[in-house]
């Protein structure tokens, strides 16, 4: 996936994190300091992301049969 489209994948994950985080109870936020389903799930999604820079591309947009629009 090219640089670009994986920043864009990236940040609208952060995005949907921090919207969720949004909508966390009193509870929730009283627990802070213990990992809630969103921080595991950023903390995750980092995770998941480190080091695809230096994957190599094994595909690009000739290789597409099909587009989405």
């Amino acid at each position: 996936m090219p640089e670009d489209k994986r920043a864009e994948v990236y940040d609208f994950v952060e995005f949907l994190v921090w919207r969720e985080s949004l909508s966390l109870t009193a509870r929730e936020q009283e627990h802070a300091n213990d990992w809630s389903e969103v921080d595991f799930s950023a903390m995750a999604m980092q995770q998941a992301m480190r080091c695809l820079e230096d994957e190599p591309t094994l595909y690009d947009e000739n290789d597409l049969v099909e587009r989405w629009q």
